[in-house]
């Protein structure tokens, strides 16, 4: 038996083999794990495979491709619950929706790794699949308990019907596509790749801050996910982005000597060129952020990973760390939006999981998300709402310094589950006024299902069905030219023109203004492009056909098949004897 096999559920379904992931291997961690020979050969074999899927997916590729051809009954893995991430869980996508497709007969997405087999503190997935298409058994779990003992208690509840790629049940968000009308908005922070660039108010004094000019602009506010769901830290980071090494040191030389002695030697020793060469900027700088947030006064923020789903504003002088998740919107009804309960349920289907945390991500949870459309009055009522949850939020903290974020979203699931609150809970909210954040939810809630021009009583099941169907039909309505802009003015200031206003919809739709639109000349937004075009054709094509619908033509044929060659390559669409291309839906 694989020594990280924990024992058979009592109920695990005969499989013809068996097989466990060694916990934390991702593809990000072949190399190191399993040493570059191997990984290597591996990549090699198998190179329509996402570079960042998990091993274990591997095992599930080869083992699904025997179930296609009969050449085994079914099979069964188990894998850290990182499996329904992104790039994993497109390797299981592509055997449930391939033309001889594989089905999960039974799965457990989220499951405590129990002492008595192991002492590893991880969470993982179990899957059952079988050839053909056919209904699942899937068991999530209710109730842990003693998990730190020989006799763990885990309750699981059953649910019946077809298991997607996420490992759940109901509506397919793993195959819903990025959307234009989104695009360029949504970014995470600057990834520094050197602690010396963070610094305390007194070493900034000490650099010249408050006296030499110019030195505001450099020196500046700096949040990380914990400033948010915690409290700030109060520390601010050097930002030298757009700066040569030589002006640094001539106009700055006191800053200079800082980074030369706490930056260079780190990067000196990266295994990046571009790091080490360009040592006194970020190691990310993040231009497509610093593009999208030039001329806003502030910006919607969201940890990437953590146990609440919260939006908030932040200033623009707040330079954001790589663990945000930052979306260039200014205007509070896109808060609202983004805090209701129908984005968020959104988000925890979507998004992927880290251990019990929820993960927040810009491909997954932004790009894709339909926002409703929206008539004038609904967008005043969501902009009031919005500011009223963001100031609101922020006075309660400001008045009681041992509050926090975490702390007053924990109070408020306490109260909508009807849980008696402990001393300390009442404390919390009695200084968060928890029952007022409460109600502002509440009303958020219901005007953005107005938005939508759906109940504000649907379930979760029903709000993903939804937006996934609202996802589709905006794909649809992209691949013909009709983009719902939340940002015109940036986002498409030359090859959109503002659609005359509309009674029901004044989200700012707009027409290409040819009958055909340009290629476009991002590559990310070149992917989005075709793979919306595929969604939208809903049979096979070739990239000629494709090419012809832009004004450029033959010119983009080449770079048109490139795409889908890749895409094909990487599991995002498949290919019909090499020469036509569909989605795998």
């Amino acid at each position: 038996m694989h020594k990280y096999l924990n024992p058979r559920p009592a109920k695990w379904p005969e499989a013809d083999f068996v097989v466990g992931n060694p916990p934390f291997i991702g593809g990000k961690d072949l190399r190191q794990e399993l040493g570059d020979g191997y990984a290597e050969a591996l990549w090699e074999s198998r190179p329509y495979m996402p570079g960042a899927a998990d091993f274990v997916t591997y095992w599930w590729d080869t083992a699904a491709n025997l179930a296609a051809e009969n050449k085994i009954k079914r099979f069964g893995l188990i894998s850290t619950n990182s499996i329904t991430q992104t790039f994993s869980r497109r390797v299981i996508a592509r055997h449930l929706e391939a033309r001889k497709p594989v089905s999960i007969v039974f799965a457990i997405p989220d499951h405590p790794w129990l002492k008595a087999a192991d002492r590893a503190a991880v969470r993982i997935a179990m899957t059952v699949a079988d050839s053909g298409i056919k209904d699942g058994q899937l068991q999530e779990v209710v109730s842990e308990a003693d998990l730190d003992t020989d006799s763990p208690r885990v309750t699981l509840s059953e649910s019946k019907g077809k298991v997607l790629a996420d490992l759940t049940i109901g509506a397919n968000v793993a195959a819903v596509s990025e959307l234009h009308a989104n695009a360029q908005l949504s970014c995470p922070g600057f990834k520094l790749h050197g602690a010396g660039f963070i610094v305390t108010p007194v070493q900034a004094t000490m650099l010249g801050l408050g006296r030499a000019k110019g030195l505001d602009r450099i020196i500046r506010l700096y949040r990380n996910g914990k400033d948010l769901t915690a409290r700030p830290r109060g520390v601010l980071v050097i930002d030298l982005f757009g700066i040569t090494a030589d002006q640094v040191r001539d106009d700055f030389p006191k800053l200079y000597q800082w980074v030369v002695e706490r930056v260079k030697p780190e990067r000196d020793h990266n295994n990046r060129e571009s790091y080490r060469r360009n040592w006194w900027i970020f190691g990310e700088p993040r231009t497509e952020l610093r593009a999208a947030l030039k001329g806003l006064s502030r910006y919607i923020a969201t940890v990437e990973t953590e146990k609440h789903r919260m939006f908030e504003f932040l200033d623009a002088e707040v330079a954001p760390d790589n663990r945000l998740v930052c979306i260039a919107i200014e205007d509070a009804w896109a808060l609202g939006v983004l805090s209701s309960r129908v984005h968020v349920t959104w988000t925890l289907a979507t998004g992927g999981t880290l251990e019990d945390r929820p993960i927040y991500t810009k491909t997954q949870c932004f790009d894709p998300f339909p926002f409703p459309a929206i008539s004038e009055e609904q967008k005043a009522r969501l902009r009031v709402l919005g500011e009223r949850l963001d100031s609101f939020r922020k006075e309660r903290l400001a008045a009681h310094p041992v509050l926090t974020m975490t702390k007053l979203y924990n109070a408020l699931e306490k109260l909508r589950s009807g849980e008696p609150l402990d001393d300390k809970d009442k404390a919390i909210h009695e200084m968060g006024l928890v029952s007022i954040l409460k109600q502002i939810h509440d009303d958020l809630d219901a005007a953005v299902a107005q938005a939508y021009g759906w109940p504000v009583n649907l379930s979760d099941q029903e709000i993903l069905e939804k937006l996934v169907a609202l996802n589709k039909e905006r794909a649809a309505e992209e691949a013909r030219g009709l983009v719902r802009w939340l940002r015109p003015e940036f986002q498409a200031p030359k090859e959109v023109r503002a659609a005359p206003k509309q009674i029901e919809a004044e989200l700012v739709e707009t027409e290409v203004k040819a009958a055909k639109p340009n290629f476009p000349r991002a590559p990310a937004d070149q992917v989005t492009t075709i793979r919306a075009m595929l969604s939208a054709e809903g049979k096979p094509i070739r990239a000629g056909e494709l090419a012809r619908r832009f004004k450029q033509g033959k010119r983009v044929e080449d770079r048109v098949s490139e795409l889908l060659q890749i895409m094909a390559a990487i599991g995002q669409a498949q290919t019909e004897n090499g020469s036509r291309y569909f989605t795998l839906r």
